[in-house]
């Protein structure tokens, strides 16, 4: 280092202090914005991240990609199921109404057991109670439409349960890691760094992330397909009484089951013997 000093009035001056030299490497730090490139702390990829949870994460992420892949394919099946189609065949409550104006009870049975649906179900539900008025006919519909309703509700509930269940899964992991990140600052006696602390935390939390992206989206699907639900079952109410009501508008009313005869009683027996004669 080379210094120079001028002497003024007496006063000495340290006018300039110039660096004669620099070792090559504080400059090339200069260069690059000061920070030490051999020290330089790279954070893992997305795979070893995934994999800093350690057994017990790993074993959580494992479910929680079973569940997701269990959500994909209820997802898929449902919409495939809930199809208008599938629900409500084309043609079928036309067909059937026209066959029962004309009195063709056989037939109308035929049709809808060869096109098996939710909306045959019910119109034949509806079929079955011919002989006993449009009360129990309508009130066989209503159950039929009831049952369809709960059968096509069960399969998309498993959705609600795993948007229910992929957090807690997700959660239990993250709690997990935590304690273990702890554990080790306590082995330490307090001697781990935050950097060190800081790495515990972020790969206990990676089964929260993984827990809510499955959770999402599959409450997001259970969401719409009941709605789609709740859609198609009242179209299928509706039709199906479309399809009756020509029956209900018919001035004779539709024959009934005719009610067994009352018991006849016996005849009474005297209460004394009659007169003999003689």
């Amino acid at each position: 280092m080379d210094c120079r000093i001028v002497r003024t009035s007496g006063i000495t001056v340290v006018t300039a202090c110039v660096v004669a030299t620099l070792p090559a490497t504080t400059m090339a730090q200069a260069e690059s914005g000061g920070a030490p490139s051999n020290h330089e702390e790279r954070v893992g990829g997305f795979w070893d991240i995934i994999l800093s949870g350690g057994w017990f994460g790993t074993t959580v992420l494992i479910v929680l990609v079973v569940l997701s892949m269990v959500a994909v394919y209820l997802i898929v099946e449902q919409m495939l199921v809930l199809r208008r189609n599938e629900v409500m065949p084309a043609g079928l409550a036309e067909e059937v109404r026209q066959l029962l104006a004309a009195g063709r009870l056989k037939e109308a049975d035929a049709a809808c057991r060869r096109r098996p649906s939710p909306l045959s179900f019910v119109l034949l539900s509806g079929i079955a109670e011919l002989d006993f008025g449009w009360q129990a006919m309508e009130k066989a519909m209503e159950d039929a439409v009831a049952e369809q309703a709960a059968k096509l509700f069960r399969r998309i509930e498993y959705l609600s349960v795993i948007g229910n269940l992929a957090p807690m899964c997700g959660l239990l992991g993250t709690v997990t890691g935590m304690i273990l990140a702890f554990q080790q600052v306590a082995v330490n006696q307090g001697m781990a760094g935050a950097a060190d602390l800081a790495e515990g935390i972020y790969s206990a939390l990676v089964t929260t992330v993984a827990g809510l992206i499955v959770a999402i989206p599959a409450l997001g699907a259970f969401a719409v397909l009941r709605n789609r639900v709740d859609q198609r079952i009242a179209e299928t109410a509706y039709l199906a009484q479309h399809v009756f009501a020509p029956l209900r508008r018919r001035a004779v009313q539709l024959p009934s089951r005719p009610s067994p005869p009352p018991p006849t009683r016996p005849p009474a027996s005297p209460s004394s013997p009659p007169p003999r004669q003689g």
